[in-house]
């Protein structure tokens, strides 16, 4: 749907060890810092977090880093929930300025931790993934 996704060895071996530990597939793979962020076939969320979340947790200590899953959506609105659950958006808006397309959200002040994620790792990565799937440049959050 984006542009073409170069992938580096170590996303590859990343995506390859995911899918072998989760049985889910991954779609794409992208590092920030301490954390990874991985983009899961629409469908099998389930499958990447495992039962009680053990998939997860055995992804977590094989890599010795912080671990987010998203799920493809169908489209720019969909993508957006996906990035942010189990956070409810109150409002998607995408707006264009001079050729640059942004994603503006609205969430709880409650939530505003929980959309940013430790150290800012889950936006950063979101905006990653935006970018590389839906050719949204940014993500602007604003509280309500």
């Amino acid at each position: 749907m984006g542009s073409k996704i170069r992938l580096g060895s170590d996303e590859i071996k990343f995506m390859t060890l995911f899918e072998s530990l989760t049985g889910a597939t991954v779609v794409d793979c992208v590092k920030e810092e301490n954390t990874l962020g991985f983009l899961v076939k629409k469908g099998d969320m389930g499958r990447a977090i495992g039962k009680q979340g053990a998939n997860i947790e055995k992804v977590r200590q094989s890599v010795g880093r912080s671990v987010l899953i998203v799920e493809e959506g169908d489209n720019q609105q969909e993508f957006m929930k996906k990035l942010f659950e189990p956070v409810r958006l109150h409002k998607i808006q995408f707006k264009e300025n001079d050729g640059e397309k942004n994603a503006v959200i609205e969430v709880d002040k409650k939530d505003r931790r929980k959309v940013l994620g430790s150290e800012g790792m889950r936006i950063k990565i979101a905006r990653q993934l935006a970018r590389r799937h839906h050719m949204i440049d940014d993500i602007v959050v604003h509280v309500v």
